[in-house]
């Protein structure tokens, strides 16, 4: 799957998963039991379903395949908790886990004690290499499901009509740079890919050469303050700027701003974690989708980088406040090749109509970003913590 080398501990690789899996449930500690099982939209799921999913991921692949003696916690669960691996069986239909008033909030928490104690016993008796790093992957698959229950809490927070605060202590991000740079790149060949020890998904190999001419990319990221000139300017109201796909888009759902933004009593308001606050022109523009980022780069007469000219700059600038939308197709790398079994489903069979994310958010676990990480979505998408950086 990742071709990584690992020299952990059994204590550290237990003291990890306890961490990995105690975060997900303190994203959690805030919430309601309401709020568990909201479904607003198709591409949200309630967070119940995240706590059960990733506790399935654990028991399909490891326990029941590895564990011996083990007794499933709930056969109908598979059915549940599966997200889309073909492979494993049938499974509920992503639009339906709003629809699972059962199992109980109570029950799946249960489900994960059982499966953590289960784990740290597997752990406990010293398992095989391999099975270690495909532990090692079920944990940063439990991290990419802790941005994901981030993004889809405030989505589900973010559409109550009451704009409900998620937390009053939720840290506020801080002002772009205050000198905007363009950063010159000589042409040249270059190396991308990841190319270390540790853990990387697959679709980060293999690591190759690339040739890029001379380009120049951005210090900063775009602030909210500058969208709000382009927004001013008619930007969501020109087909000039647009994609013709991103212009019907734009035209169908009757777009005026990011998503999250409301314009109220002449001002424009921003939810956020700590509830609805008026507009900081100074923080990084957030939620955008592709075609949001693609236009506003056509309004400034530049463009927005490939992934590879992003992984190459990416040691003059800082990143990590947001993802950052490439010009780049999610496409296989050389050499790529798909993992066999229900494995091989994780990141090779979504390589279609998507677009390359790169850097990381706010609300990226620690230790879970490198700067050949490979996020993608569709260009519509902006749910996700997504911004913008220019380039020419």
């Amino acid at each position: 799957m990742t071709g990584m080398k690992h020299t952990i501990t059994i204590d550290e690789l237990v003291q990890n998963y306890q961490q990995v899996r105690m975060a997900s449930e303190q994203i959690c500690s805030p919430l309601e039991t309401e709020d568990y099982v909201v479904q607003p939209v198709a591409d949200v799921s309630p967070p119940k379903w995240h706590l059960g999913h990733t506790t399935w991921f654990f028991e399909t692949f490891l326990l029941k395949e590895y564990a011996p003696g083990y007794k499933e916690f709930d056969p109908a669960y598979n059915y549940v908790f599966n997200s889309y691996y073909e492979s494993i069986g049938a499974r509920v239909i992503r639009t339906d886990r709003g629809n699972l008033s059962r199992p109980s909030v109570k029950d799946v928490y249960r489900y994960r004690k059982y499966v953590d104690e289960a784990m740290v016993a597997f752990m406990l008796s010293e398992p095989l290499p391999g099975i270690v790093e495909l532990i090692i992957l079920g944990l940063n698959h439990e991290q990419q499901h802790q941005e994901l229950l981030y993004t889809d809490i405030k989505y589900i927070l973010g559409h109550n009509p009451l704009f409900p605060l998620y937390r009053s202590d939720y840290p506020v991000n801080g002002p772009q740079p205050g000198k905007k740079e363009m950063i010159p790149v000589k042409e040249g060949i270059y190396e991308v890919g990841y190319g270390g020890d540790g853990f990387c998904w697959d679709n980060e190999l293999a690591r190759h050469k690339v040739y890029m001419t001379e380009f120049q990319i951005s210090n900063s990221l775009v602030t909210n303050g500058e969208y709000l000139e382009f927004m001013e300017d008619g930007g969501y109201h020109n087909f000039n700027y647009w994609h013709a796909e991103g212009w019907d888009w734009v035209k169908k759902q009757q777009l005026e701003s990011p998503l999250y933004w409301h314009f109220v009593d002449g001002h424009w308001m921003n939810y956020t974690f700590g509830g609805l606050k008026p507009v900081n022109r100074d923080e990084a523009v957030c939620h955008v989708s592709f075609f949001e980022a693609y236009a506003y780069a056509g309004w400034k007469g530049m463009r927005l980088p490939t992934e590879f000219e992003w992984e190459v700059a990416s040691g003059f600038f800082d990143w990590g406040q947001r993802w950052e939308w490439t010009e780049s197709a999610y496409l296989p790398y050389p050499h790529f090749s798909k993992a066999p079994g229900a494995l091989g489903e994780y990141n090779g069979k979504f390589m279609v109509n998507q677009n390359v994310l790169r850097g990381a958010s706010e609300v990226t676990p620690a230790g879970h970003s490198r700067n050949t990480y490979r996020n993608f979505f569709q260009t519509n998408q902006r749910w996700q913590f997504t911004g913008i950086r220019l380039a020419k």
